[in-house]
């Protein structure tokens, strides 16, 4: 039996959660969220609280049960929170500029990289070697912010690269003098 999936999700102040067929709709003062439920899940919103149940109770439906439960969360918490992600470049020249919905990398390249910010996202420069990633869409956040990151991944000799706010690189302690 899926624990997560029996959890009651409690809809905070503001939020509207309505359910039409398979879609469900979460709409709150930063925006507004979809998801397809899938066919095996019934999602029940009552006054005040959202709960997901088993159509069918069987191995699939247990594990999209607990699924569906964590995106219906995530979708409460974004329209209503919202979620960011931080990001520190450490390494002598590294930097960040924000030009518009356009991020430009300076990582150790012969040439800036440039990304582009999704729709749906915002970048905000906290100084020229932090950046923070904002936006109502967890997985989307987290996308971006990964492949930002993968531009200079941390290498575990110098600790140089791009890594998350709260991220611990292991270091290694290279060759030994003879």
């Amino acid at each position: 039996m899926s624990r997560i999936g029996e959890r009651k999700l409690n809809i905070p102040e503001g939020v509207t959660v309505t359910i039409d067929d398979n879609k469900l709709l979460v709409k709150g003062s930063k925006g507004e969220l979809t998801l397809d439920v899938n066919p095996l899940i019934s999602v029940v919103v009552e006054e005040g609280t959202v709960k997901t149940k088993q159509v069918s109770p069987s191995k699939v439906a247990n594990m999209m049960q607990g699924t569906v439960n964590s995106l219906i969360n995530n979708m409460l918490i974004g329209v209503s929170k919202g979620f960011e992600k931080g990001l520190e470049a450490i390494g002598v020249g590294y930097r960040f500029n924000v030009q518009g919905n356009k991020i430009v990398v300076n990582a150790g390249y012969s040439h800036p990289v440039e990304v582009v910010v999704p729709e749906g996202l915002k970048a905000e420069l906290v100084s020229n070697t932090e950046i923070t990633i904002k936006g109502i869409d967890k997985q989307k956040v987290s996308e971006f912010a990964a492949n930002v990151r993968k531009i200079r991944e941390p290498e575990p000799y110098k600790g140089k690269g791009i890594r998350y706010k709260d991220e611990y690189v292991r270091r290694k302690e290279g060759k030994k003098a003879a």
